[in-house]
């Protein structure tokens, strides 16, 4: 299903190795971290009876509105984008609501009717500024009355139970979905956060969970070496090379790519227990679109990047480049009659062997075919791969104290 492989030399101790894999097992048991075991319980039955009981798999409800930003959202939105071009994906449209900037609230709103939406507002914490936000100007929007029937009906929330959104469930008689205090948002897309939108959109939520145990499973059964050999490499280079490059090689990626740079970005970013600022700065790429911007930069720039190619072996499309020969254009006859899977799978490995040329430490992660239980899987490889590189970082990878002074300073700016 997926393969990874490792064009360097790896330079950590066996011993090493299991000290890894025996960190994130102590993880999981001491119940501080949850998101290894999502992928467990009975969230789906909670889920499939909700959606059965309002009847929302009927071709009235047409807009999935998800009221969330960060890891709220941009999980959902990852597997939504790989997935949508499966046959299981249904015409409901997808919505977000995340940023407050005025402009794009107002597209976002155009020609959406409120009786073929459900409105599924997103805060762990329950006092997110921007999704209480767009929950005021809905309510406002649409003219609803609050204590009614259509509101109940149409707005479900999904927060930490006992939160100030959950109080706000319970006054006003909503359905509400809990995510596991030990969860935090941008681990949290195996919960009913990126599990309820997706089902409602039609994709088989139990492949995606199914996908998500195989790598769980062979991690601590130790058979993943390669995965922590992969962070122990790049975490050791991360002072000399503090920037890791995801080069995806397909467009449906860039959602993912969005993920995995929130994912990094604010469970890396830490000072450590010495006093040291530290972390890889996540950028997120798309072949073959950026081997005409920023490759130029990974050949000839500063030695700082390392790299993560991803490449799709098979995109379950036969389209064929023309064998038509157009004058003055014939030098590029030598692709007549590929496949276009051919070409930009031949693009990556041309690209990563050009990278690979310049010492640049390099590996490929390859997927058979991009489908539920391939994603749930290359998800949960990525939230591993986060929790190894915070392991050998000496960090605490699941807290986000910089993102707290922003919005303390937020405050204060209003409260004056």
């Amino acid at each position: 299903m997926i393969t990874q492989k490792l064009f360097f030399t790896p330079k950590i101790s066996a011993s090493h190795i299991d000290e890894a894999y025996e960190a994130l097992r102590e993880e999981m048991k001491s119940s501080k971290v949850g998101y290894y075991t999502l992928p467990d319980g009975d969230m789906v039955d909670k889920i499939e009876s909700f959606i059965k009981d309002k009847e929302l798999n009927t071709k009235k409800l047409k807009n999935v509105a998800v009221i969330g930003i960060g890891g709220s959202s941009l999980g959902t939105r990852a597997v939504d984008t790989l997935l949508s071009h499966t046959s299981d994906r249904n015409d409901k449209k997808l919505i977000f609501l995340e940023n407050v900037d005025p402009i794009e609230i107002e597209n976002n709103l155009k020609n959406i009717e409120f009786d073929e939406s459900i409105f599924i507002v997103i805060s762990k914490s329950g006092s997110t500024v921007e999704t209480i936000s767009h929950l005021k100007h809905l309510i406002d929007y649409f003219k609803i009355d609050i204590k009614s029937e259509k509101f109940r009906f149409r707005f479900v929330t999904i927060t930490d139970e006992n939160s100030p959104l959950d109080a706000f469930s319970k006054e006003f008689g909503l359905d509400s979905f809990y995510i596991p205090q030990n969860v935090g948002g941008r681990f949290s897309v195996f919960s009913a956060v990126g599990l309820l939108p997706l089902s409602l959109l039609g994709y088989d939520i139990r492949k995606l969970l199914e996908g998500a145990k195989e790598i769980r499973e062979s991690f601590f059964a130790k058979n993943e070496d390669l995965l922590v050999q992969k962070a122990h490499c790049y975490v050791t280079q991360s002072k000399r090379a503090p920037i890791n490059v995801l080069f995806s090689y397909a467009g449906a990626f860039n959602a993912f790519n969005d993920w995995y740079v929130q994912l990094w970005g604010e469970s890396l970013g830490k000072v450590n227990e010495i006093g040291e600022h530290c972390g890889m700065t996540p950028v997120g790429l798309i072949g073959s679109i950026d081997q005409h911007s920023f490759l130029q930069l990974l050949i000839e720039g500063p030695r700082d990047k390392t790299v993560t190619m991803i490449k799709v072996k098979d995109f379950q499309k036969d389209l064929k480049i023309p064998n038509i020969s157009l004058k003055y254009l014939e030098k590029t006859d030598f692709v007549n009659g590929i496949t276009f899977n051919d070409l930009i799978n031949a693009q990556c490995d041309a690209t990563m062997q050009s990278i690979i040329k310049q010492g640049i430490s390099v590996d490929l992660i390859e997927i058979k075919r991009v489908e539920e239980k391939s994603v749930g899987y290359l998800i949960f490889y990525y939230e591993l791969l986060t929790s190894l590189c915070g392991h050998f970082l000496g960090i605490n990878t699941y807290d986000q104290p910089g993102v707290e002074l922003g919005k303390n300073i937020l405050k204060e700016k209003f409260a004056k």
